[in-house]
């Protein structure tokens, strides 16, 4: 996965303003009146959010599975000369050398996480690595989403370089939605045909809070997409916010 979708996906992902997104997590740590110096982004993709808070002046390290999508990001952070800690690792098993203030987790990565007892690994290791009151950040696509958004429609895109087809299939039982994505990539007078099949995982709020305080973090608060608004019924996306316990060490 990725070996070829990592280099188109800043263009499939054109609509999402990092530095908008940048400023909301920025927001966050305001509001609960957090100074982290040093923040880690799971699952950082391209980088482009590393990017967006090193030029606010965080020291940013990002961990990625792919390969592909961390040089990409090398290359994006190389260009706009911000110095980034790039990672390959698992992010349901990663590890680090000391302690982050704070760690996010953006564009429904928890959701690919699709297996549960990876998912409270990936908790319990943001408890151990977060500096005492340190804040963990992450959002998910909802379960309205997978069930009226998703659910088994058909998307598609025909640009003058790219062109997809992103066909779903969602099971209401098993709580995984498949992507069946085909891409059509223009390669001089020519297009390239590649396939890629992703999952992603439907967790209600409950659940996750759940598993969140099983990991030993405080859940502080669930919000609207880039607000400070409780969820609505038709919420599509939702950030989490928990905290470390400011009495609490680093775990074994």
């Amino acid at each position: 996965m990725y070996d070829n979708f990592a280099y188109i996906y800043d263009r499939l992902m054109n609509d999402v303003d990092y530095s908008n997104l940048a400023g909301y997590i920025e927001s966050i740590f305001r509001r609960y009146d957090l100074k982290p110096g040093l923040v880690l982004d799971l699952g950082c993709g391209t980088g482009s959010l590393c990017i967006e808070l090193s030029k606010k002046g965080y020291e940013m390290i990002g961990i990625d599975l792919s390969l592909d999508m961390l040089a990409c990001a090398r290359q994006k952070a190389l260009e706009c000369e911000e110095d980034i800690l790039f990672l390959n690792q698992d992010i349901t098993n990663f590890e680090l050398y000391g302690t982050v203030g704070a760690v996010v987790s953006l564009m429904d990565t928890i959701n690919y996480i699709t297996n549960k007892r990876s998912l409270e690994r990936t908790f319990k290791l943001v408890k151990n690595y977060l500096d005492p009151g340190g804040i963990f950040i992450f959002d998910i696509n909802t379960a309205y989403k997978f069930e009226n958004v998703l659910a088994d429609n058909v998307f598609y895109d025909i640009g003058d370089d790219v062109s997809y087809i992103w066909k779903n299939a969602y099971n209401r039982k098993s709580k995984i939605c498949r992507f069946d994505l085909t891409f059509f990539v223009r390669e001089g007078g020519l297009y390239r045909k590649f396939d890629e099949v992703h999952s992603e995982r439907c967790y209600s709020i409950d659940e996750l809070k759940e598993m969140i305080a099983a990991s030993g973090l405080d859940v502080l608060d669930v919000f609207d997409d880039k607000t400070f608004n409780a969820p609505k019924k038709n919420s599509e996306r939702v950030f989490f916010i928990c905290r470390k316990g400011i009495d609490e060490g680093r775990g074994e």
